[in-house]
Parts: structure tokens; sequence; C-alpha cells
């Protein structure tokens, strides 16, 4: 290990010897081949990890040897959740587990959690696996968000496993593999909700107490119901953050359960993610949410409807009434956020009044015109710096509509936000790098018939590429405001 690596397990504190009631101790599966994927070079360094040979890395992150100093045994989350807004009692980490905890070099406290690493006691009747195609999926989800402004988690390795696995939704069998996710939390909405089912107050206040002093320490001074009040009101904030920065991103989550929801309001946990081709408030990603619930437009919903079952839980411990007054902000905290990653996306400063009805503006016409929506982007980024780029444009025509021309007088009235950037190789590109389903399933199937890696690491490039021309902080976690 590297000086840089500081093992720090404090989510292990929790609860008695056996973990109740927050985890219980798992093993590890033991798979048949272990073949490095994917690994996060990074991110391994800002960990202390970049040092690991393959055999160490493979021994650490496919077969789950402790990491030096930090958890002897994994241990799997409790936790309940709302799915598809009905209660489900039955749940944990039934394929993954929290495997170690270390500090980066912010001096954050970050987990390495996996998924796909075997069965737990809340497995039910799943095997405990993960695909390989879900795998890639993941890796190509979190480095994409990432790049475009979005606080999501980060998949650290991938690791192919030798088993054939058997699934409704793909072609079957199909291959395996185990992934480790790093995250800024595994505490869920659905952690607090088991505990409420569970009428344990006390643990409620244990989990309140590791959540301030880990993540929103400046609350660490307030007592009672004030603390569990003020934690609460953060996460709306965060929460309303997270949606905005994944509407700026054209993303559609897909399943924005309650136990898909953590406290920091980072993104995590990507099964039937998309990308929105076009601002259609009615885009899906899931193939079976056949009424829209979690549609692109209906995000906001379901964040708020989400936090309101996760003070639902913590008002065993404080005023409802406190609890709704703070849920109450979740509006106007939606508007400033969705400000601040639109304007931040379009790499423009904001001017103050209308600039939310300047988005409002900008995504009825996106919605009308059906443009394509990373094209838009890349195109106006920096606004009036980039109108000869934007007159260049495949679809410039639409630029020059009777509809766009409102629009237009506004975005080139914004000042550019450091439009040095646009001096960068990726806008000297005929093309923005995109993430849409078919370039997804085309990636996926040079690996699956060919076993061709080539075209999703040239994708990882691109990526990267693109991460460094916006220069987004994506990975920093700064306190809130308000």
């Amino acid at each position: 290990m590297l000086p840089e690596y500081r093992p720090d397990s404090q989510f292990f504190a929790l609860g008695g010897e056996d973990g109740a009631p927050f985890y219980d101790a798992v093993e590890a599966a033991a798979f048949p081949e272990h073949i490095v994927r994917f690994r996060n070079r990074r991110w391994a360094e800002k960990l202390g990890l970049g040092g690991l040979s393959e055999a160490a890395w493979i021994d650490h992150f496919g077969r789950f040897k402790p990491l030096e100093g930090n958890l002897e045994r994994p241990v799997a989350i409790r936790y309940h959740g709302h799915q598809f807004r009905a209660y489900n009692p039955d749940i944990g980490d039934g394929r993954g587990f929290l495997f170690a905890q270390l500090r980066d070099d912010q001096d954050r406290l970050l987990d390495l959690g996996t998924k796909g690493s075997g069965q737990t006691p809340y497995s039910r009747f799943g095997d405990g696996r993960l695909t390989l195609k879900g795998g890639v999926r993941e890796i190509l989800a979190t480095e994409m968000l990432e790049a475009l402004g979005v606080y999501t988690s980060k998949s650290f390795s991938l690791i192919e496993t030798g088993e054939r696995l058997y699934r409704n939704d793909e072609p079957s069998p199909t291959r395996s593999a185990v992934l480790v996710r790093l995250s800024h939390s595994h505490v869920r909405f659905g952690n607090f909700q088991r505990l409420a089912y569970e009428k344990d107050d006390a643990a409620i206040g244990d989990l309140v107490d590791y959540c301030v002093r880990q993540f929103y320490p400046s609350l660490a001074e307030k007592n009672g119901a004030d603390k569990i009040v003020a934690f609460y009101r953060a996460a709306v904030a965060r929460t309303a953050r997270l949606v905005a920065q994944w509407m700026a991103a054209g993303f559609v989550h897909g399943v924005l359960n309650t136990d898909n929801m953590n406290v920091t309001g980072e993104s995590f946990d990507y099964g039937p993610w998309r990308f929105a081709p076009t601002a259609d408030p009615n885009f899906t990603a899931a193939y079976f949410d056949h009424t829209g619930l979690y549609a692109f437009g209906r995000q906001a919903e379901a964040g708020v409807w989400n936090l309101a079952q996760f003070g639902g839980a913590l008002s065993r411990l404080a005023p409802a009434d406190a609890l709704t007054e703070a849920l109450h902000t979740y509006g106007a905290d939606y508007e400033q956020a969705m400000i601040d990653a639109f304007f931040s996306r379009l790499g423009l400063a904001p001017a103050g009044a209308g600039d939310f009805d300047f988005i409002v503006a900008l995504l009825r016409w996106m919605t009308e015109t059906d443009a394509p929506y990373e094209r838009f982007f890349f195109d106006w980024f920096c606004g009036r710096a980039s109108q000869d780029r934007a007159a260049q444009s495949p679809v410039a025509e639409l630029y020059e509509g009777r509809s766009f021309a409102a629009v237009k007088e506004k975005l080139l009235s914004f000042e550019p936000a450091d439009p040095a950037r646009l001096n960068h190789a990726y806008f000297e590109g005929a093309k923005p790098c995109a993430m849409l389903i078919d370039e997804v399933e085309t990636l996926w199937d040079a690996i699956a018939e060919r076993d061709d890696w080539s075209a999703f690491e040239a994708k990882l490039q691109a990526i990267a590429q693109m991460r460094e021309a916006y220069g987004f902080k994506a990975s920093a976690y700064l306190p809130l405001s308000r």
C-alpha cells in the first residue's frame, strides 16, 4: 500500500458484535476465473491503491482478501424500500456488500462496495451475481455522468469471473463479473425506513449521528430533533441538486426507488439507465416502467416523493411539522439547482433574475423541436463564444428557426464562463461524445461476439477527453451554502 492509503472503517462501529440492526457479516463467492476488465487508475491513485499489482488487485477486488487495516469480513447492509411506490420489507444487499472504508486525498470517508459478489441473507431467490454486460453498462454510466458534471459513484473495478448466468432480459447464458464501486455513502433512505418499520428509534438516532458526523459535520453542534431536522433539510437540498444534474445531463436513472437514493445526494446503482436523445419528458429507461413513473420529466417528482418517505421514517424522532416544512424547501432548492446545473453545462455565468425562466424556455424549445440533447450543449458551450461553431453544426438550421429566436437572444446575453475551455481539442471535433442506447449495445456486441474490447476502451478515452474539456467538478463534495 502507498502512504496515501488510509483505512478508516467507521460504519462498523454501528451496531453490536453481530452488526444488528445495521448489517450482517457475509462471505464473498468463490469464482472460477478472474480476468481484470477495468480498473479505475485515477481514483485508485487518490486512495493509495494505484500501486497494486494485477495479482494483488484480483486478490482484493476479485477474491476479496481484506485490505490492510480494514474490515476483516464484508458486510451486507440491511434496508427496506419503496419499489415503484410499493413498500418491500424483504430487501437489503442481495448481491453486494460493503467491503472497506477509507479516506481520499480530500479527507472524505469513502466506501468500497460490490455488485455481483455472491449471495447474502437478502438474495431471496437470486444468485447474487452480476452479468458482465451489467458491469460494462455501469462503467459507461458512471464515467459519462462524472464527465457531465453529475455527482456520482465511481466504477472502481470490474473483473470477469468465468461463470455462465441465465437472465430473462439478456440472451442467455451470458458472462458474469463482479464490480467494485466507490461511493461517498451506502446509507440509503431505505436504511431509515427499515429501522422505522422495526420501531428501533435508538438505531435511527445512531444512524443520524453517524451521517452527521461523517457527511454533515457542520450540524454536529445541534442536538435532538433539531439535528434530525437539519440533517433532513440537508438531504432535501442534496437530492434536489442530484435530480437537477441528471436533467442537465439528459440522464434517466430508470429505477428511482427509495433504496436507490442515499443521504449524500450521490447518484448510484445503475440498472436500466439511458441518456435521452431529445428533451422528451415521457422518455423512460426501464422496459418494465409501463406507466412512466420514472420518466425523464418525472424524476423531480420521484425525488420529492422519496424524500417524503424518508421524512416519514425520521418522524419517529422529530416533529412531523418541522420535517414537512423542510421538505417544502425542495421546490426552491430544485429551481436553484437547475440554474446551477444547466448554466454549468452551458459554460455560462448566471445573471440572476430570469435565469430559471430561460431554462424553462430552452427545455420547451428542445422538446418541441426534438433538438438532439447532447448536440445542443456541445454546439452552444460558452454561449456567444460558440456562435461560429454552432453555425457549422449539422443541425444549424434549428438555430436559425423563428422558434429559437427568443431563446437564442437570451442565450447570447449571458457571459461565457472560462471560454478558454473551447480551445480544448474536444471542441474542435465534429460531434459530441454521447451515450445513446444503440451505441451501448454496439459496444457490448463487440465484446459478446468477438471478445473485442477495443471499442469500449476507445469510448472510455473519448469520455476522458470530454471530462478534461468541460472541467466540471463532479467529484467535489462541497458543503451546501444553506
